[in-house]
């Protein structure tokens, strides 16, 4: 089994657009690039798991989706860096767009997408940690069974209250290249 990193996208990996869906206006986030080879080079799989509501609200379609996913790989090719996978959830309650309209256990804070790629990748989910900018991507690691979660004070980041999960490693971090570091360093 392997270990794996779990990144939020919006605000986290790449700046913080409201319902980005220009591939051109896609910015990694300070310390992305180092975030993932650190991650890498010992040994961690990194995966983006991203709540994309704005597909169910009708705010973008699935090639757009397609599209900025194709930049950030483009911008961390040119990096020499890649994710090991990308999921994400389309779904909202309250969307408008009938196929994506609905409840699920994919969006965060649910663990969906996380159980997934433990699932597709043979992931051991305990010895893994999630990264987010928001406390649903934190819940969702401790949904899921991650035994450490990193708050990040870019995106949605600066305003959120660091949240105590018992049993739960909790870091405090100024960006994902932070993050990782404090995390690797605890659990490896």
């Amino acid at each position: 089994m392997y270990k794996a990193c779990f990144l939020d996208r919006d605000g986290v990996l790449i700046e913080e657009e409201d319902y980005l869906c220009d591939p051109a206006r896609v910015r990694l986030c300070s310390g992305a690039v180092e975030a993932i080879k650190l991650a890498h080079s010992v040994g961690r799989k990194v995966f983006l798991i991203s709540n994309q509501a704005g597909l169910a609200k009708g705010k973008f379609k699935m090639e757009d989706l397609k599209a900025v996913h194709a930049k950030v790989e483009e911008l961390l090719a040119e990096q020499g860096v890649a994710l090991d996978g990308y999921y994400y959830c389309p779904h909202h309650a309250k969307g408008i767009v009938p196929e994506y309209t609905r409840e699920c256990s994919c969006r965060k804070p649910g663990p969906g997408m996380i159980l997934k790629a433990a699932e597709e990748h043979d992931l051991d989910v305990k010895n893994s940690f999630m990264i987010g900018d928001r406390l649903t991507d934190l819940e969702a690691g401790v949904n899921a069974g991650c035994s450490a979660v990193a708050l990040v004070r870019t995106g949605y980041g600066e305003t959120q209250e660091l949240p105590e999960y018992p049993g739960v490693t909790v870091i405090d971090a100024k960006n994902i290249g932070e993050a990782v570091a404090a995390l690797v360093r605890r659990m490896d």
